[in-house]
């Protein structure tokens, strides 16, 4: 199971990186089911570590990996699909965001102190993390319906989701801003703790 659950982070880090070159050819309906799939396996494989109690080292930092990646890829890749600030603002911030908590930990790492993720299932990191993967995935459907349209649709439906779909997209994202730097300030608390234990 351990295999099977590692597995599934290293096909998250996989998608990743097939989400660009799939937008990038147009291929809308492809890039929203790999990263329907992709974020199906992060919810999947922590199921599975916990209830099998299969967690390891490896599984962890593949996780990590996988969910920085499948994140930040696809965050780029709808910044220079949709270059407005309210799209760009939030990718920037969050991207950086990232890159801020990376450094927190690798400065730890270096004097052996260990920075880890709350475990809780309801951590605002979590929330952050299921919110930016929701804000993807409409993302992507958004793009995949609207470039789907012929001049004979006449779907209901179609027309429905097409005019809200942004608007849940840029709530979503906005949303995941505040998750983001509500949980790199409890990061920096943390980090600040840990800082009093070197000498």
């Amino acid at each position: 199971m351990k295999t099977f659950v590692n597995f599934l982070s290293a096909f998250r880090i996989a998608v990743a990186f097939l989400i660009i070159p799939t937008i990038m050819l147009k291929m809308y309906w492809l890039a929203f089911v790999l990263y329907l799939l992709g974020a199906i396996s992060d919810w999947f494989d922590g199921f599975l570590a916990r209830k099998y109690k299969c967690c390891s080292k490896l599984g962890g930092v593949l996780d990590h990996i996988g969910d920085k990646l499948l994140v930040c890829n696809t965050f780029i890749m709808m910044a220079l699909m949709a270059p407005t600030w309210a799209v760009v603002i939030p990718v920037i911030l969050m991207i950086a965001r990232e890159l801020y908590i990376s450094g927190l930990r690798e400065f730890l790492g270096t004097q052996k102190i260990e920075m880890p993720v709350p475990k809780a299932r309801f951590s605002i990191g979590k929330i952050k993390t299921t919110v930016q993967m929701i804000a993807s995935t409409v993302f992507l459907l958004f793009f995949a319906i609207f470039t789907s349209i012929t001049p004979t649709t006449n779907s209901r439906l179609v027309f429905y989701l097409i005019s809200n779909l942004p608007d849940v997209f840029v709530f979503c994202l906005w949303f995941a801003l505040v998750a983001s730097l509500w949980s790199a300030t409890q990061y920096t608390f943390t980090f600040a703790q840990k800082l009093k234990k070197i000498k």
